[in-house]
């Protein structure tokens, strides 16, 4: 049996004015392609490494970065400023429109140092809201856009009108603590079993070794200033990847969202036996299946009038 390819990666550097932002990028071998450019964004609660570029012992394709290169993709991530390796210095919450910010400045760096013009990129739960405005403010560096555990306008959510109760704390703050029982309520809040123990700890273990807070500022939009994107100024083409189990966003939240978007290439997929942070459930190769057929799926030859 021939072992899988090593996958390198290689880490750097840029800036946002005075804020250093870290990268990570995986590269497709010579003979794979690539397929294009693949750019993670992380949510609220954890930097970009710990999601993307998971390493879990006996769990095949654990990492999705990993993974993707694999598949003749480029792969990049990027630490929002106050999370991960990123500068923390400012006084700020690190807010969706701070993450947005962020991204332009990612994507001037990789254009710079690799030429790419346009992203195949991918945001989860608060990362996709960061996705989603990036892609509403600078269409022309998107070129397919997937969002998962999305939530729009937050009507219907059980999980942010708990949060919601907290919402003068956070307020109060610029950074929340995290511990190795926060992350496993990720796990548990929504649906428990959908993720395998081995694999929560390994998430734990990485998250709590690049940090023991995070900001405050995704929660607050999440619970006060939604909705943050317009639909009808997102003009990718653009994925809805809802898991089965998920109570940051309601169905009907979903679905008005996709109707309103409007690029005819589009998308609405549900993943069965799924709860929130979908790479890390058992069944994480249904959303690399979605997410690989999505970016790669031909450009249509006919468009109609």
């Amino acid at each position: 049996m021939t072992a899988e390819p090593s996958i390198v990666g290689r880490e750097h550097w840029t800036h946002k004015a005075d804020i250093r932002l870290f990268l990570w990028e995986k590269a497709a071998g010579a003979s794979a392609g690539p397929r294009g450019t693949v750019l993670f964004v992380h949510g609220s609660s954890m930097a970009s490494t710990p999601t993307f570029d998971l390493q879990v012992p006996g769990r095949t394709d654990s990492s999705a970065m990993d993974h993707f290169a694999r598949l003749g993709y480029d792969t990049w991530c990027v630490d929002m400023e106050g999370y991960g390796r990123s500068d923390k210095h400012r006084a700020i919450n690190s807010d969706i429109a701070t993450g947005a910010d962020d991204l332009e400045a990612a994507t001037d760096y990789i254009r710079s140092v690799r030429g790419v013009e346009s992203f195949l990129t991918y945001g989860i739960s608060s990362g996709a809201l960061r996705a989603a405005l990036f892609a509403q403010r600078h269409p022309e560096r998107v070129r397919r856009l997937a969002l998962d555990a999305f939530v729009w306008t937050g009507q219907g959510s059980p999980t942010l009108a708990e949060r919601t109760k907290r919402l003068p704390e956070y307020r109060s703050k610029h950074r929340r603590p995290i511990d190795r029982a926060f992350v496993r309520s990720i796990f548990t809040r929504d649906h428990p079993g959908t993720a395998d123990d081995e694999t929560v700890a390994a998430f734990a273990d990485a998250i709590l070794a690049l940090d023991d807070s995070v900001p405050t500022g995704t929660y607050v939009d999440m619970c006060a200033h939604l909705p943050l994107v317009d639909p009808a100024r997102i003009t990718a083409p653009t994925i809805i990847m809802r898991v089965q189990y998920d109570c940051i966003a309601s169905f009907e939240d979903l679905v008005e969202f996709f109707r309103l978007l409007p690029n005819p290439d589009k998308q609405f997929a549900v993943m069965p036996g799924i709860a929130h942070a979908s790479f890390q459930q058992k069944n994480y190769r249904i959303p690399y299946h979605i997410l690989h057929s999505f970016f790669s799926q031909p450009a249509p030859i006919y468009r109609g009038d």
